[in-house]
């Protein structure tokens, strides 16, 4: 058997706070996801404000990047770059704002945020992967 690393309760909150506060910091007002690497859901955060359809895309993301190990920036791009047939593969969001969480080359988990534009919700998604990454 292959021990793993896996987010824990102090990760996900670590990481909630992390991007909770990357977006105050900047007045933005978002939903974010922190999910463990089934794409499972650990952690939520709907800021004041923030509409009911983010909290859905942030979800979403965040299981896009955990499925796929990849930031959901990846399959923004291969949509942009005409592969428009991407957006049927199931399980897939083709939004930016979804990073994987990895330590030690395995995927532990992801964060997805939605709210303001794509790459600050990735802004924000990259906070909270900094908090957990510096528990380690």
């Amino acid at each position: 058997m292959k021990p793993r690393f896996s987010l824990d309760a102090d990760d996900v909150k670590a990481a909630l706070d992390a991007a909770q506060t990357e977006a105050h910091t900047n007045g933005w007002i978002v939903s974010i996801a922190v999910v463990d690497d089934g794409a499972h859901l650990l952690g939520f955060l709907r800021l004041t404000g923030a509409t009911p359809l983010s909290a859905g895309i942030a979800l979403e993301k965040a299981r896009t990047s955990a499925l796929s190990r990849r930031e959901s920036k990846f399959y923004e791009e291969v949509v942009k770059n005409g592969r428009h047939a991407f957006l049927s593969v199931p399980n897939i969001i083709a939004l930016e704002g979804a990073v994987p969480v990895t330590v030690d080359e395995h995927c532990v988990g992801a964060i997805g945020v939605s709210g303001v534009k794509s790459d600050q919700d990735a802004q924000i998604a990259a906070a909270g992967r900094r908090a957990i990454l510096a528990r380690r």
